[in-house]
């Protein structure tokens, strides 16, 4: 409308009536088609058409065949630029259907963890570091069995893991991890074992040069947590008392690498009491930087890990990575797991979650309520319903869960 106006202003007073600007109207039916409905790009049209129509009043070209001519053309610019508007809002439909779509099938692939399973409390986010993404290939997950039989003691382990590549493949195989980890977790005794289970069967689907660097953890005990590093990130332990630490666990290979026979995975155990907490994190942060090019230092999270409660204690962790990056992005994925130690007498009652990417609008909720554990000789696969759920953020490009 802009457009005709200044058109129309320039044509009104142009001195020299053989200069006829009437064929420039027709240029607004073609912004128009751009950002506008097809409704409205036909109501911009037909306005420009009698604009066209009436400049041969003041220029005097009344009924001459130029003037035929020049409305006739702006006539046709309307009428394609109708045609436009009308397969460009058809087409950005279609995207539309298929981004939901694929909002939904990624979110699908993320496990969501319990509130709280047996004697932890838990809070999980994912931060895409990829436009347009949920997921990629970064993961974790919670297994927790618990017996009927009073001598079966109860089982509560996570993973956190990081897979080498990006894109579909990353997400594809990041999948087989939480697979294998349920098998794995479900069946062995020790995290070690467990360990070695996974390595050997994720062979078989990685490609030479892939792998994932994993974090397995054992808090069935409420007096102690077990680690085993498959070359992942060491966890950060902040004590009750504000004291951290970051947890090495002896250092192992890389799952999917066929290489656990030779080097078998060894474990740690790391007491720990009512109140402590445990950061599992991904690279992505540990390798945010800021605008200076420096790394993001775990240690530095130790306010943000005092919170009251576990879920704004992870809130605050998502917003020191975000006051460390510049405009909150991160070069890499992030998935973060924060463990509570507290009493095993809350229900794993699932917390709401939301998709947030940056900045474009939250997708809706499609999750649903978790399902009860699978006893170990039923280990459940990726496609079997699992005791999950989650928390939420609006800083990163987060997945809370």
């Amino acid at each position: 409308m802009a457009w005709l106006a200044l058109v129309l202003l320039i044509d009104v007073l142009n001195p020299r009536p053989t200069f006829v600007l009437s064929v420039l109207y027709g240029i607004a039916a073609l912004i128009a088609c751009a950002v506008l409905s097809p409704a409205w790009t036909a109501l911009v049209a037909a306005t420009a058409t009698v604009l066209a129509v009436a400049s041969g009043v003041w220029n005097h070209t009344w009924g001459t065949t130029q003037q035929v001519v020049r409305i006739v053309d702006v006539l046709l610019v309307g009428v394609a630029a109708v045609a436009v508007a009308t397969v460009r809002v058809r087409r950005e439909r279609q995207v539309a259907r298929l981004v939901a779509i694929a909002d939904v099938a990624q979110r699908a692939i993320l496990p969501i963890v319990p509130a709280q399973a047996g004697p932890v409390r838990v809070a999980a986010r994912y931060v895409s570091a990829a436009r347009d993404a949920v997921v990629g290939g970064d993961l974790y997950d919670c297994y927790r069995y618990t017996s009927p039989a009073s001598n079966d003691p109860e089982r509560v382990r996570f993973i956190i893991g990081d897979v080498r590549g990006k894109g579909i493949a990353g997400v594809e195989q990041a999948a087989r991890v939480i697979r294998a980890f349920r098998q794995s977790a479900a069946l062995e005794p020790t995290l070690p074992l467990v360990a070695n289970a996974m390595d050997r069967y994720l062979t078989d689907f990685f490609e030479p040069e892939e792998f994932v660097t994993a974090l397995l953890v054992d808090v069935s005990d409420t007096s102690r947590v077990v680690l085993v590093s498959c070359g992942h990130p060491p966890a950060l332990l902040r004590r009750s008392d504000g004291s951290l630490a970051l947890l090495e666990a002896p250092p192992g290979l890389p799952l999917g690498m066929s290489l656990s026979d030779a080097q078998p995975y060894q474990d740690l155990t790391v007491p720990w009491s009512p109140g402590d907490r445990l950061l599992l994190y991904t690279d992505g942060l540990s390798e945010a930087r800021d605008r200076d090019g420096e790394f993001f230092s775990p240690l530095a999270l130790g306010p943000a890990l005092s919170g009251p409660e576990v879920p704004k204690a992870m809130d605050a962790v998502l917003e020191a990575v975000g006051r460390h990056t510049p405009e909150a992005l991160l070069g890499d994925d992030l998935a973060l797991l924060l463990l509570e130690c507290g009493a095993p007498d809350r229900e794993s009652t699932p917390e709401p979650r939301e998709v947030l990417r940056p900045r474009e609008p939250t997708v809706p909720d499609v999750s649903a309520p978790p399902a009860a554990g699978t006893p170990p000789n039923h280990p459940p696969g990726l496609d079997a319903p699992l005791s999950h759920a989650g928390d939420a953020r609006a800083g990163l490009s987060s997945v809370p869960r």
